[in-house]
């Protein structure tokens, strides 16, 4: 039998991802300098996560259906280090005329 998750926890749940939706326009429009690409993956990766845990039951998964939603979730956050290391070292290389 599959677990059945209580209405208020995905209407939190909901709730929480519609302040993190503001939070992702607010960040667009605020001028962060490096930060804004950090700021806004993490924001992406809460959301990600709360929809994967919650609305996707891997929470309440067998542990080997937890283990494979976690290795692609660690896979993901090696190609977002591998993108932030290139995003944030663009400045350090001189460009010829400027």
């Amino acid at each position: 039998m599959s677990h059945v998750a209580p209405k208020s926890q995905l209407f939190a749940v909901f709730a929480a991802l519609m302040v993190l939706t503001v939070a992702t326009v607010l960040v667009s429009r605020l001028n962060l300098g490096y930060f804004n690409l950090p700021v806004a993956m993490v924001v992406a990766v809460t959301k990600a996560l709360l929809v994967i845990l919650i609305f996707m039951e891997v929470k309440y998964s067998p542990k080997l259906v937890q283990v494979t939603a976690g290795v692609g979730f660690l896979f993901l956050g090696i190609m977002i280090l591998y993108t932030m290391t290139d995003y944030l070292s663009r400045n350090m290389l001189g460009v010829a005329g400027r």
